[in-house]
């Protein structure tokens, strides 16, 4: 049984949250909290396995919330966020504060028909139970044989757990980094381009949602759009489309990497984090043949072990390691390029 602490100011919200989630017989709301305060009092009380949190609540909103869950006492929690310009950046800043995942509010604030969203919020209940929410320095070398690298490209696929992840990551890229950086998150359209915002806020480095028709450049970094794949021409320029989803994602990190194999003629680097499903475990393949570096996270610090768990699989890994040694890791190898 999956224990649910629901945290919403919404009197109808909670009620309503809570009928859904009692209705599947795998998950019991222990209890409800109208207030970031009370939300986070009765989370180092109940200890429940998964938290619903509300963004925009008076007092202490969400993302303060998450913060002090995530600082007290550790717990998955999915955010429930309007679809707006500014639900998508707090929602991101939530993410990056440690919650593992969101839901779209198909309503707004107050939504009426949050019964629409039944099917998803329960799905990403039951993965957030089974998510690792700790980490740990631990270093596990793989098969790390390759030659030394010239003119990279360093791609980098991620879904539930992703965003915190990656921002990390990018914290410690210095200016000069010298090669071009696509990230493949599954994220919806909107919260992309807020992601893109955050991470150049974070970054030492430029970062943008990628655009139709730009080119790859050094030291910069592109987030794959929501709902479109991101692939590339031969003059290392970003084409974006809306081929069918693959493995129900758009973007996926598969199509982008095979694209990278197809049509740049220097060296790759595969990063695979944090995920649900395989998606990056085909890419990584084609990848490998052209003599790329394939570099995946490991289980111990991976929020969700499915991505970079297909990735090892494959045989085509070459490191593993946790997130906090990843952009060293990128230095050294983009180092050789000069």
């Amino acid at each position: 049984m999956i224990d649910v602490l629901i945290v919403e100011d919404s009197a109808f919200m909670r009620k309503v949250l809570s009928e859904i989630l009692n209705e599947d017989p795998e998950i019991n709301v222990v209890d409800t909290a109208s207030n970031g305060i009370e939300g986070v009092r009765k989370a180092l009380l109940l200890k429940p396995d998964v938290i619903t949190m509300d963004i925009e609540m008076p007092g202490m909103d969400g993302i303060e919330a998450v913060k002090n869950i995530m600082k007290e006492s550790p717990t998955s929690i999915i955010m429930l966020s309007a679809y707006t310009k500014k639900g998508a950046q707090k929602t991101i800043d939530a993410l990056i504060a440690g919650a593992v995942d969101f839901v779209e509010k198909p309503g707004g604030p107050i939504s009426l028909n949050i019964r629409e969203a039944k099917e998803e919020i329960i799905k990403k209940i039951k993965v957030a139970a089974k998510a690792n929410i700790k980490t740990t320095k631990k270093n596990i070398k793989f098969n790390s044989h390759k030659k030394k690298l010239h003119d990279s490209l360093v791609i980098i696929a991620a879904s539930t757990g992703g965003p915190r992840i990656i921002t990390s990551i990018f914290k410690n890229f210095p200016p000069d980094f010298g090669a071009p950086i696509v990230v493949v998150q599954h994220m919806p359209k909107t919260f992309t381009k807020a992601f893109a915002k955050r991470l150049d806020e974070h970054s030492s480095i430029s970062v943008m949602e990628g655009k139709e028709g730009v080119s790859l450049k050094k030291g910069k970094a592109f987030i794959a759009p929501g709902d479109y794949h991101l692939e590339f021409s031969e003059d290392r320029r970003i084409k974006l489309n809306k081929k069918p989803a693959l493995h129900g994602v758009r973007p996926s990190a598969d199509i982008t990497m095979n694209s990278a194999s197809e049509n740049f003629d220097g060296n790759l680097i595969g990063v695979v984090l944090s995920g649900m499903g395989k998606d990056g475990s085909i890419g990584i393949r084609n990848m490998s043949k052209r003599g790329g570096f394939i570099i995946a996270q490991d289980e111990y610090s991976s929020v969700v072990y499915g991505m970079p768990k297909s990735a090892v699989e494959s045989g085509c890994v070459d490191l593993i390691l946790p997130y906090n040694k990843i952009t060293d890791k990128l230095i050294d190898l983009v180092k050789k390029d000069v």
